[in-house]
C-alpha cells in the first residue's frame, strides 16, 4: 500500500476477502486514478499492530456507532413492531397486516437515489451530515402523524404515511451507513458494526416495548409523539460530529455517481463472483427476516398481553444482545469477518427453531418466551453484525453511499417482498410449520459461504 501511495509504476491489484479483486491501478501519471488510490489508502490503512480490546472499544468512533444504530433502527422498528401491533389491536386482519410489509419498499430501492447523496451536499452541514440531519428532522415531524389516523377508516392513509416514513428512514440509512463506513478503519469494521447493530436492536425497545406499554395507558396520538421524540439523540449526534475527511471528494458528475459504483462492483472480480455476492446478500438473512416479520402478532396469538410483550418479549433479549454483539465484535477483531459469518450464522439459524418450539407449546409461558427471545437476540444480533461488516468491507471508498445502499437494499428484499407473504403463509400452514420453513430457508445462505467467505481464507492486512 505504501508503494502505491508513493507512486509505484507497476499495476497493483487489491484483493478482497471472498475472492474479489480490484482492477489494476494505473501508474502515477493518471491523476484521477492516483487521487483515488490515495483516498483508498487513507480509508484502508491499518496500524501494524492490532489495537488492544480496550482501545478498540473505548474510542469516539464506537460511541458514534451507538447513535447511528439507534437513529437508524427506531423508524424501522416502528414500522415492523409498533404499526402491526396497533393495527392488530384495532381489529385489522393478518392478511392486511402482512401486506403492510410492502410499505418498506424504499429500503429495497434506496440504491436508486443513493447516487444523489454521493454526488451532492446539502448546504452548511456537508455531504453526509447534511442528509443525516434533513432526514432525521423529517422523521421527527412525520412519525406523530400516525396518531391522527384511525385504522378502520383510514387504512389507506396509514399505508401512504408508512411509505413516506420508510422513504425518509431509508434515505437516513444511506447517509448513516456511508458516514459510519468512512469513519471506521477496516480493523474496526467488525466491532463498529456489532455496536451499530446492537444499538439498532436496542432501539426496538422504544416502539416494541415502551410504546406498547404506553398504549395501555394513553391514546395512540401520545404514543406516537413520544416515540418520535426518540429521534432527538440522533439529531444531537449529527450536530456534534465532524464531516468525514474522505467525504469531501465526491464524484465529479451525477452520471459518474450513478454508473461507476455498479461498474466497479461487476468488474472487480468478474460478473460470476459479483452474482455470488449478490445472491449471498439476498439469502443470508432470509430465514430470520421472515421469522421475525410477524413476531408481535405471533406473541398476541399465543395469548400474551401487550404488557407481557413490552416487559418480557422485548426486554428479555436486551442484555443477551448487548453482551453477545460486543463479544462477537471483539471476536471478529481476532478471527476476521469470514469466520464470524460462519459461526454467527449457525447460531442465527438455530435461534429460529426457538420460535417453532414456542408455537409447538402454544401457551403463554412467560419463562419460555424470555428464553426464546433471549437466544434469538443473541443469534440474530451476532449474524447481523458479521453480515453488515461483510457488506461494509465490500464497498469502494469512492462510492460508499451507493454501493452500501445497493447491498443493503438487496438484503432488505426478504423483509419487504418476501415478508409480505408471511401472513398468507401462516394462515395456511400455521405458526409451527411456518417457523420450520424459516429455518430451512436459512440454509442456502450458509452454503454460499464456501464461495464468498471461505473459512480457511486468512484475514487481510487491513483486518489485522
Amino acid at each position: 500500500m505504501q508503494s502505491r501511495m508513493a507512486g509505484a509504476k507497476t499495476p497493483t491489484n487489491r484483493v478482497y476477502n471472498g475472492g474479489m479483486t480490484a482492477p489494476p491501478v494505473a501508474s502515477a501519471p493518471d491523476t484521477n486514478l492516483a487521487r483515488h488510490e490515495t483516498i483508498t489508502s487513507i480509508a484502508r490503512v491499518a496500524p501494524a499492530v492490532a489495537p488492544s480490546w480496550r482501545d478498540a472499544v473505548f474510542n469516539r468512533r464506537m460511541l458514534i456507532c451507538v447513535f447511528t444504530g439507534f437513529s437508524s433502527g427506531l423508524p424501522l422498528y416502528l414500522l415492523l413492531n409498533l404499526l402491526p401491533a396497533w393495527l392488530r389491536s384495532e381489529g385489522v386482519d393478518l392478511k392486511a397486516i402482512g401486506l403492510f410489509a410492502l410499505v418498506q419498499l424504499p429500503y429495497t430501492w434506496k440504491f436508486l437515489w443513493a447516487p444523489l447523496i454521493d454526488r451532492y451536499a446539502l448546504p452548511a452541514f456537508g455531504r453526509r451530515r447534511g442528509w443525516m440531519l434533513a432526514t432525521q428532522m423529517l422523521l421527527l415531524v412525520s412519525i406523530p402523524l400516525f396518531g391522527e389516523q384511525h385504522p378502520q377508516q383510514d387504512l389507506w392513509s396509514i399505508a401512504y404515511l408508512a411509505m413516506i416514513v420508510a422513504l425518509f428512514s431509508a434515505t437516513q440509512d444511506i447517509a448513516l451507513d456511508a458516514f459510519r463506513r468512512e469513519i471506521l478503519p477496516d480493523a474496526e469494521l467488525g466491532l463498529g458494526n456489532a455496536i451499530h447493530v446492537n444499538a439498532y436492536r436496542i432501539s426496538s425497545l422504544v416502539p416494541g416495548a415502551l410504546s406498547l406499554i404506553l398504549a395501555d395507558l394513553f391514546p395512540w396520538s401520545t404514543v406516537y409523539l413520544v416515540t418520535a421524540l426518540f429521534m432527538l439523540p440522533g439529531i444531537a449526534m449529527t450536530l456534534a460530529v465532524a464531516e468525514p475527511t474522505i467525504a469531501k471528494q465526491p464524484p465529479r458528475t451525477l452520471v459518474e455517481a450513478a454508473v461507476e459504483p455498479f461498474h466497479e462492483f461487476i468488474t472487480r472480480s468478474g460478473w460470476r463472483q459479483a452474482l455470488l455476492i449478490v445472491t449471498f446478500i439476498f439469502l443470508y438473512k432470509l430465514g430470520d427476516s421472515m421469522a421475525t416479520a410477524l413476531a408481535t402478532p405471533f406473541y398476541l396469538d399465543m395469548g400474551f398481553t401487550k404488557t407481557d410483550i413490552g416487559l418480557i418479549a422485548k426486554n428479555a433479549g436486551l442484555w443477551m444482545s448487548v453482551v453477545g454483539a460486543l463479544l462477537g465484535g471483539l471476536w471478529m477483531v481476532k478471527i476476521g469477518i469470514n469466520r464470524g459469518l460462519w459461526i454467527f450464522g449457525v447460531v442465527q439459524l438455530v435461534s429460529i427453531l426457538g420460535f417453532a418450539w414456542l408455537a409447538h407449546v402454544n401457551r403463554a409461558d412467560k419463562l419460555l418466551l424470555a428464553g426464546v427471545i433471549g437466544f434469538e437476540a443473541l443469534g440474530v444480533g451476532l449474524g447481523t453484525a458479521a453480515f453488515v461488516a461483510f457488506i461494509a468491507r465490500a464497498t469502494d471508498p469512492r462510492y460508499t453511499a451507493t454501493q452500501f445502499a445497493l447491498f443493503t437494499s438487496l438484503a432488505a428484499i426478504p423483509r419487504t417482498l418476501v415478508n409480505a407473504t408471511t401472513g398468507w403463509i401462516v394462515e395456511r400452514m400455521g405458526w409451527l410449520d411456518f417457523y420450520l420453513l424459516c429455518a430451512l430457508l436459512a440454509i442456502p445462505g450458509m452454503l454460499l459461504l464456501w464461495r464468498v467467505a471461505p473459512w480457511q481464507e486468512p484475514m487481510t492486512r487491513n483486518e489485522r
